[in-house]
């Protein structure tokens, strides 16, 4: 309990580290908020016409969802810009030095983000408000859909976290920052997968991202496309378990690439 209890205390002491960092410096904490709500006008409103909505419905109603989860998958890149920076500039090894749980810096990262996480999720949830996105759920199916927002971006923190120990330095981070693009729109936010060819509707049905889309469309009571495969119609449960595998296997991962980093 007492090496809890540390690890606990020294992963909040760099959460509010880089807490202080985005108080001092908060230009990239505005653009990190400006570039989700340029996405949600882009598409909402130059795109919107050429989407047919499943069902008929509201356009904005389809695609806030879908753009909730984009934001979550989009936000990897910052996570891993600022793991590489800190180890660049040397600030990962002199924490490693100091007498400190070896879980507090990657924990600490997460905390961080994750509380930068909720503040981007709310500009979203008022940028779709004001662009006529509404929820039709109850309260707890409106929570639900925001706690699954959360988890997975809790889980794809830790991959972003484990990338950026694990990559040369920031000025690899642009080679996979291009994967992230394809990942996300691999997926079932603005295409069907059964209107893709065989095997890559496969694919996106079961893209982690395109569980998360189908659930919280479901629980928010917005359109959505619907299918009569497995994976379809088990978005909500398999909305749960792809994060929670995703942690199982990044976070001891991100641990342990934090132990290995040469001093």
């Amino acid at each position: 309990m007492t090496s809890l209890y540390w690890a606990v205390a020294d992963g909040w002491t760099i959460t509010r580290r880089d807490l202080t960092h985005w108080v001092r410096q908060p230009t990239p904490i505005i653009l990190g908020l400006l570039f989700p709500i340029m996405l949600v006008l882009m598409f909402g409103f130059l795109f919107g016409g050429a989407i047919a909505v499943p069902g008929g419905g509201d356009y904005r109603e389809f695609l806030l969802p879908g753009m909730f989860v984009m934001t979550v998958a989009f936000g990897v890149e910052g996570t891993m810009i600022a793991v590489t920076t800190d180890a660049a500039r040397g600030v990962t090894d002199r924490f490693r030095s100091m007498p400190m749980a070896q879980s507090a810096v990657v924990v600490g990262r997460n905390g961080a983000d994750m509380l930068d996480s909720v503040l981007v999720l709310a500009a979203m949830i008022g940028c779709g408000l004001a662009v006529g996105w509404r929820w039709h759920g109850g309260p707890g199916a409106t929570l639900a859909a925001v706690g699954l927002l959360l988890l997975l971006r809790f889980a794809l923190l830790w991959v972003g976290i484990y990338l950026g120990l694990v990559v040369g330095g920031p000025e690899t981070v642009a080679a996979v920052q291009i994967l992230v693009w394809p990942i996300g729109f691999l997926s079932n936010v603005f295409v069907a997968p059964e209107t893709m060819p065989a095997w890559l509707g496969t694919v996106a049905a079961w893209n982690p991202l395109s569980a998360t889309v189908s659930a919280t469309r479901e629980l928010f009571g917005n359109p959505g496309w619907g299918g009569q495969s497995w994976i379809a119609q088990h978005a909500t449960v398999m909305a749960v378990l792809w994060p929670l595998a995703i942690i199982a296997v990044f976070f001891p991962l991100s641990v342990r690439a934090f132990r290995r980093m040469s001093r």
